[in-house]
């Protein structure tokens, strides 16, 4: 079986403590919400899980192909050859070039520079409103299509497994449905593993195969969207750091 563990996982920055034995799966094919409010540790542990921050302890393995990497031990861009990829918080795309030209250069990475039309014609079949806006400046589009291009230009170094930040800051509650529906599509089309940290739990949660709850940097609990209606006020206790009883 492909899939993403996190095994009791610890890290922070200098002498204080962001997570504590944090431990989840994600497994090929799905896509997991990792929900929680801001400052419980959500951005942290993607930011472990590319490299950008390291893990004081615990392991972050990468079982694919009937191999096992620890990515704790590797540095971001070894990460990215293993085939994961980030949606950065805030989009941080290249505001005054062309939507094609943010997902060339995205697509620029020596390893897949050699399928940059097949890369180009994979985003704008999945997203087809870029492929209407490829010569429009980045900065000119909307909020929601701003967040399509830094999702399409994740995919431009194929990666195995998406990770995106916070998708849903800045928009709307309408474009936030809209963007979601859009990473839901994605996964269903592509069967692409996404791992999402999110703050609009009960629409990550529609979308979602499963959802973490994180708070005060450990997580609360589980939800599965085969479990059906989950109520609302046991995500708010788990958001709030409350035990539930089951």
């Amino acid at each position: 079986m492909n899939r993403l563990i996190i095994d009791n996982l610890s890290a922070g920055y200098g002498a204080v403590s962001v997570l504590r034995n944090v431990s989840l799966e994600l497994n090929e094919g799905e896509m997991v919400a990792l929900l929680g409010m801001n400052g419980n540790g959500k951005s942290t542990l993607l930011n472990c899980v590319l490299g950008f921050v390291r893990a004081s302890a615990g392991r972050i393995l990468l079982e694919w192909n009937g191999k096992s990497r620890d990515l704790t031990r590797l540095q971001p861009h070894e990460i990215v050859r293993l085939g994961l990829s980030i949606v950065p918080e805030g989009r941080r795309l290249v505001p005054n070039i062309s939507v094609e030209d943010n997902l060339k250069l995205a697509g620029s990475n020596p390893v897949v520079r050699d399928r940059m039309t097949q890369n180009l014609s994979y985003c704008f079949d999945t997203f087809p409103l870029l492929l209407e806006r490829r010569r429009q400046i980045a900065s000119t589009m909307s909020g929601g299509q701003q967040q399509l291009l830094a999702i399409a230009r994740s995919l431009m170094t194929l990666p195995k497994i998406v990770v995106i930040d916070e998708p849903s800051v800045g928009l709307a509650p309408i474009v936030v449905r809209d963007v979601l529906a859009a990473i839901e599509h994605l996964r269903a089309k592509s069967g692409m593993t996404i791992l999402m940290a999110e703050q609009s739990f009960f629409q990550a949660i529609d979308v979602s195969s499963r959802a973490y709850i994180l708070a005060h940097g450990s997580i609360q609990r589980e939800f599965r969207r085969s479990e059906g209606e989950i109520a609302h006020e046991d995500i708010r206790k788990a958001m709030l750091g409350g035990v539930i009883q089951h």
